[in-house]
């Protein structure tokens, strides 16, 4: 037999074969069907979040220094405000107070400055045209960078929590601890839509992002209550403050750990937690459309991913 010959016949062998194989395998249809892309949809959501929290769990424990910056030096402004509260006779919860803001207050600046303008800085260095091009969605990317950003920020506030117990004495009430875990969870989910709206935001503003961020960092310690009860703000200042996720979280996390002592609570726990609820919604909802958004003005413009020059 000729080669040519006999490759013909081995081609028309293995193309038979695989017929053969494809009507013994047909494809799924209907909601067989629907349901297979749904799956392969919800595995690549989970690997994309998983692959972009990756190297900012590993990045916490090459760079040891960090630990020390990030937990120890933060607890010196803590201190101050304790000191303060002690100097004046303001009762020991306020201490406690100052505790629970300053173990929140990492929360606020890894969404502000890991996240929000976290794909600004992508676009400088030249990551966030494989973001777009990417199978995964942005608010996948988003959702790692957050998961991931939360192991160094956990630890921070930890440390503060146990260092206000054991160098001040301050007491924390766990008795409704199942509710405080709960609040924190709607507080961190509400916190977090918020940064994946600004990181849309801030990546349109270009440049201006930087001053933002410089911008939102101190009046939000105020307005949220960072080291005073946010009642002290009055009604009006105090509701328009509400908005900011923090404001609500801090406020009812502080009434579930002093229950005895409700004089410094804004509103009732639980009106709290529906509001924290509805702000979670609402974030997360705006941050698909401005992510989506973003990613159609990426691939129709083509200059959303252009390096500054």
């Amino acid at each position: 037999m000729e080669p040519e010959a006999g490759a013909g016949l081995w081609e028309r062998e293995g193309r038979a074969r695989m017929r053969g194989c494809c009507a013994a395998r047909p494809r799924p249809v209907g909601p067989a069907r629907a349901e297979g892309a749904m799956n392969g949809t919800s595995e690549l959501f989970l690997r994309t979040v998983v692959a972009r929290a990756y190297p900012r769990v590993i990045g916490t424990g090459r760079e040891k220094s960090w630990l020390i910056f990030e937990t120890l030096l933060p607890m010196l402004g803590v201190a101050a405000y304790v000191f303060f509260y002690r100097a004046i006779g303001a009762p020991a919860e306020y201490s406690g107070l100052v505790v629970i803001g300053g173990a929140m207050t990492p929360f606020w600046l890894n969404v502000l400055w890991s996240m929000s303008s976290q794909l600004y800085w992508d676009k400088d260095a030249g990551n966030l045209a494989l973001y777009i091009a990417a199978l995964g969605s942005m608010m996948a990317i988003l959702l790692g960078m957050a998961l991931g950003g939360l192991v160094m920020t956990f630890t921070r506030a930890a440390v503060i929590i146990v260092a206000g117990w054991l160098l001040f004495g301050i007491p924390f009430s766990l008795t409704y601890w199942a509710l405080l875990l709960l609040t924190f969870l709607v507080t961190m989910a509400a916190l977090y839509g918020l940064g994946m709206v600004f990181a849309s935001l801030f990546l349109l503003f270009g440049r201006e992002a930087w001053h933002i961020s410089n911008l939102l960092t101190e009046p939000i310690f105020l307005l949220s209550g960072f080291y005073f009860p946010v009642k002290a703000l009055g009604f009006w200042v105090a509701t328009a403050a509400s908005l900011i996720p923090l404001t609500l979280g801090l406020d009812a996390m502080r009434q579930l750990v002093y229950p005895d002592n409700p004089t410094f609570g804004f509103l009732s726990v639980q009106l709290e937690l529906w509001i924290l609820l509805g702000l979670s919604v609402l974030f997360i909802g705006a941050s698909k459309f401005a992510l989506d958004h973003m990613e159609r003005l990426a691939k129709r413009e083509g200059r959303l991913t252009e390096r500054r020059r």
